[in-house]
């Protein structure tokens, strides 16, 4: 199976979801099965790593961000992922504009697998402090041990 993740410019959210569920998936030895990759529906930060901050925020939770590098979602993705889980209303829409209607049914909001957050979207913290960062990490933790639970189940 293969999930992306995405928000706009992929150096905030996606990234750190992307972080939190590989972890997750690591730790529960579904690493093997599962692959996920994150992406921005926007290209402002194209081969950038995640922003400083998200980075500092997932160390302080043992995950290691460092690597990852933003890219813009491709059209192959919308073929290549068996789910597309955007982080807000707003990214949802714009995967659904780009994507085929045959692979439509692929997007949905990442927080509906959320137990905890009744939030249905992830906020970005960009403009925000260092406290945001952490109100997505503890958002998007909860969302991937819902997906896990559901993964499990399937």
């Amino acid at each position: 199976m293969r999930i992306l993740l995405v928000c706009m410019g992929n150096i905030c959210r996606s990234p750190s979801a992307e972080g939190v569920v590989k972890h997750l998936l690591r730790n529960n030895k579904m690493d093997q099965e599962i692959n996920v990759d994150s992406a921005g529906t926007h290209a402002y930060h194209a081969g950038e790593p995640p922003d400083p901050r998200a980075q500092r925020a997932a160390q302080r939770r043992g995950i290691d961000l460092s690597r990852l590098r933003a890219r813009r979602i491709a059209q192959a993705d919308f073929e290549e992922f068996d789910l597309i889980l955007a982080m807000d209303r707003e990214n949802l829409e714009e995967l659904h504009s780009a994507c085929p209607e045959r692979h439509r049914h692929k997007i949905e909001l990442f927080m509906r697998y959320a137990r905890r957050f009744e939030a249905d979207e992830v906020p970005d913290p960009y403009y925000g402090g260092e406290k945001g960062f952490d109100v997505v990490l503890d958002m998007v933790e909860d969302a991937a041990q819902g997906l896990l639970e559901t993964l499990r189940q399937r």
